[in-house]
């Protein structure tokens, strides 16, 4: 079969695993707004709200109408921050609103608007600068702004006052805006939080000075300059963060103190209503990590719980207090990750928890997998009695305001999701999802394979017959530490059936260091990338070559990826030839050294300490033990994973004489968010396997 290739880019309602993206809730549960794009294939997002009692949606932002047709302009600071968050749509990508309802704000092209939720109007406000992220105050008043030139600025919602609250004091410096480290691999995306009476903030300031400067050129244009970009590769300096509590009116910034030489990384911070701001910062070998109260008046902190992981403390839900004041946490005990509240858990053995959806006088609504494949909605009480709010074989996120809930469920037989409203006593109604039907139904069979039972999906073309013909093998590795791909979600394997549709089986199997399956199952990669995780992928293949022996030729295996999936591809035609004949090879990190800091010290310590580590893990003193056909595809505007970890792969190859093909894409990044790129790459990619593996 060679339907066309699954363009997936454009999502008509978009979710992470957990906490739905851009849907809200009105405190009152009266309204909920969320973006959506017009159709299944339009990239551009539009903000729209439910009446919750009427069930009348109404179209509240189309940016044409407010763009006049023009077509967006991005800075590079906002090209960066959607590249950190993965954010590959168009138009209006996210917005903030406050606590009353009465007003969202949202920045287009760099501009600043603001929405009267109730007259449904639009206007925009005066600013000083090109806008980043902006947010209501809690109290709607106000709303504040980071900007590319590095200022924090504040404007009222009447536009009548715009000025900076706090400005950089030189180049490398830059207020409410979340430096590379924490918005690439710390999950936190924000760089400033207002206060609950909206009278003063917390802010981010980093000062990228310290951090080596690297360059990324375009070659393909050689008349353009290279863009300088302070890039902290592992073993070397990180950005100076500090955090800040800037009053609106009447007083002076001044620090929040805490020990920085031994908690260099500022990870997450909450400041909700009835409590003083709480930070959760990190060593920077992330075995210790501390939950701080902050006194806002002095900036003097308070520790109220520690938390040690002889591998590493695992970053999940940020800390946060209940009404009653206690403290909830997730952390990592037993094997299981657990909801804790003051230190003690109320979540049991039963359920690995994934995030926390609310903190309310209902009790703890949270994501939780009791089967690693599947996640559920379970609210836990302090007593930690669990309600289990989900049925059925699914993936499910939510979010709560008032009594209202939304849920957001996919399924396994479907590559759609679904959209409720749950509110009082009311029937569910549903949220129009305007996805496309795409151009193929995946059929995934969810498996357990071989000895560590790994969770795996294996696909083969629709038109296979059981038994007519040895299909050559192709795996479609997971993404690394912390990145699961076998779930319960018809949409997780659209192009994975496409892939099998052009005459292969395909295996998308799970090893260790996804998450869901307990802590051991997380850290058994400490220090061990290579080995493990090939391994794992290594046995997958011989399990399936059993369950399929009349369907599967294990004589001709492939394996592809992107990012860690390309190391591991990589990997594994350099190590194991015996097992894989055939690899493609996608952004992959190949010198461990050249990754950045929390990310790579995590797993493999720091390099100056345990250069053994590296050694064993890097892919470039393997190289002259490459005999089977190898394709390295990288992006040469790559500013996560850089261009010269293919190249420098590519130059061991040379040098020891071995045969590669090394396809460079101008002009791409980490992302690929190009759909032609995207599309005509895939089909190179299985031209290439299907000759090699013929």
């Amino acid at each position: 079969m060679t339907d066309s290739y699954p363009r997936l880019a454009a999502r008509t309602l978009r979710f992470t695993l957990g906490i739905p993206r851009n849907i809200t809730v009105s405190p009152d549960g009266a309204a909920v707004r969320f973006i959506r794009t017009p159709d299944g294939v339009t990239r551009s997002g539009q903000l729209w709200e439910l009446d919750v009692e009427s069930g009348d949606e109404t179209l509240l932002v189309d940016p044409q109408d407010v763009l006049g047709g023009a077509a967006e302009d991005l800075s590079d600071e906002e090209r960066s921050r959607r590249e950190r968050s993965r954010e590959s749509s168009g138009g209006l990508v996210s917005y903030a609103v406050d606590e009353t309802g009465r007003w969202a704000c949202f920045t287009l092209s760099g501009r600043l608007f603001a929405v009267h939720l109730g007259a449904k109007a639009v206007r925009e406000l005066p600013a000083g600068g090109t806008v980043i992220d902006p947010r209501l105050d809690p109290t709607g008043r106000n709303v504040a702004y980071a900007t590319a030139e590095g200022e924090l600025r504040v404007v009222d919602v009447a536009g009548d006052r715009d000025r900076a609250l706090v400005s950089p004091a030189g180049d490398t410096e830059a207020w409410g805006r979340a430096e590379f480290i924490a918005a690439e691999e710390m999950d936190r995306h924000r760089g400033f939080w207002w206060a609950p009476d909206g009278r003063s903030l917390l802010v981010e300031r980093y000062d990228d000075a310290p951090v080596q400067a690297w360059h990324i050129a375009d070659p393909a244009n050689p008349d353009r300059p290279a863009v300088e970009q302070r890039y902290p590769a592992a073993g070397t300096p990180n950005s100076r963060v500090t955090l800040w509590h800037v009053p609106l009116e009447g007083g002076e910034p001044h620090e929040v103190t805490w020990d920085h030489d031994a908690f260099e990384y500022l990870a997450r911070v909450d400041w909700s209503e009835g409590s003083d701001p709480v930070i959760q910062v990190i060593s920077r070998d992330q075995r210790e990590s501390l939950v701080l109260d902050v006194d806002p008046v002095s900036g003097a902190t308070r520790t109220v719980r520690e938390l040690h992981d002889d591998a590493w403390v695992e970053l999940s839900a940020t800390p946060r207090r209940d009404a009653a004041g206690r403290l909830v946490t997730l952390e990592d005990t037993g094997d299981r990750r657990r909801v804790c509240v003051d230190g003690s858990p109320v979540s049991g053995d039963e359920w690995q928890v994934r995030s926390i959806v609310a903190v309310d006088e209902h009790g703890i609504l949270v994501t939780a997998s009791a089967e690693p494949t599947e996640v559920h909605l379970v609210r836990f009480g302090a007593d930690g009695a669990a309600e289990v709010l989900t049925t059925g074989t699914g993936v499910h996120g939510a979010v709560v305001g008032g009594d209202t809930t939304v849920i957001v469920r996919s399924e396994l037989d479907s590559t759609s999701t679904t959209v409720t409203v749950h509110s009082g006593g009311r029937e569910p109604q549903p949220i129009r999802v305007l996805s496309a039907t795409p151009p193929l139904q995946p059929s995934p069979r969810l498996v357990r394979l071989g000895e560590r039972e790994l969770c795996a999906a294996v696909l083969f073309p629709r038109d296979h017959v059981p038994g007519s013909e040895r299909l050559p093998l192709l795996m479609d590795p997971y993404g690394g530490p912390g990145a699961q791909r076998v779930l319960a979600s018809g949409r997780m394997f659209l192009e994975a059936q496409w892939m099998a549709d052009q005459g292969f089986c395909v295996v998308v199997a799970d090893g260790r260091g996804t998450p869901g399956r307990g802590s051991s199952w997380d850290r058994a990669i400490h220090h061990r990338f290579a080995d493990v995780t090939l391994a794992d992928q290594v046995d997958a293949v011989a399990a399936v070559a059993a369950m399929y022996p009349d369907d599967v030729d294990a004589d001709r295996v492939g394996i592809t990826g992107w990012s860690y999936g390309g190391y591991l591809s990589a990997l594994a035609v350099l190590a194991r030839p015996d097992v894989f004949h055939a690899a493609v090879a996608g952004a992959p990190v190949t010198e461990w050294r050249l990754y950045d800091t929390c990310y790579t010290e995590r797993y493999l310590g720091h390099p100056a300490e345990v250069p053994e580590v590296y050694d064993a893990n890097s892919l470039l003193p393997l190289a002259p033990r490459l005999e089977r056909p190898l394709m390295l595809i990288h992006g040469l505007a790559d500013d996560n994973v850089v261009a010269a970890h293919t190249l420098r792969l590519s130059s061991a190859l040379l040098a020891a004489g071995r045969s590669h093909t090394v396809l460079p894409l101008s002009g791409v990044t980490h992302m690929t968010p190009q759909e032609e790129v995207a599309e005509n790459l895939k089909l190179i990619q299985m031209e290439f396997l299907r000759q090699q593996l013929a």
